[in-house]
């Protein structure tokens, strides 16, 4: 039972730093990345489909996004989703390709997005000391009753507190290399 509780609180903490990652691959630095259109959907034949299952989406330089359709018929669609997004670019269809150029970010720019970088940091590690929490409260839910000693719980303790370092250290390390992507100039 002991075994479930450290799985579970693993997981949970695996999903913060998974969700944490996610986040940090929607703000911009300044250098283009193809999740900045990951949560752009086009409207396919009356279905809503992400655009990279409509189009391959390559890197040619930079600051430049490429999106080429396998269907050409959909050129009009991709670009008008990605207008209507809130991603703040504005495509360049030349009729078989279209081209999204990442403008260069200013310093002022850049010390915001650093700060909503810590703020989603800030987000995990609530989730994993809600996750440590929880798995700490199951333990002494055992103890309570008799399932494990009070030896085992305060081993259990010890290791979700060491679970717990390793997964702040983790997303400090994720939050240090973002930043460091967006304040270098």
């Amino acid at each position: 039972m002991a075994d479930t509780i450290m799985t579970a609180t693993t997981d949970k903490m695996k999903k913060a730093e998974e969700a944490l990652q996610r986040q940090l691959g929607q703000i911009r630095a300044g250098r283009a990345n193809a999740s900045l259109l990951d949560r752009i959907t086009v409207n396919y034949y009356g279905a809503p489909t992400p655009i990279n299952q409509l189009a391959s989406i390559a890197i040619p330089e930079a600051r430049v996004i490429m999106i080429t359709p396998f269907d050409k018929t959909t050129l009009k669609e991709i670009e008008k989703a990605i207008m209507a997004s809130d991603i703040g670019l504005n495509p360049a269809n030349d009729g078989t390709v279209i081209r999204l150029v990442i403008p260069q970010l200013t310093e002022e720019r850049r010390k915001e997005l650093a700060k909503e970088v810590k703020k989603e940091a800030e987000t995990a590690k609530v989730a994993v000391r809600n996750a440590r929490r929880d798995a700490m409260d199951d333990y002494k839910k055992q103890q309570k009753n008799g399932d494990i000693t009070e030896d085992d719980l305060r081993n259990a303790e010890k290791d979700v507190q060491t679970l717990t370092d390793k997964n702040i250290e983790k997303i400090d390390a994720i939050v240090a290399e973002k930043e460091k992507e967006l304040l270098e100039v």
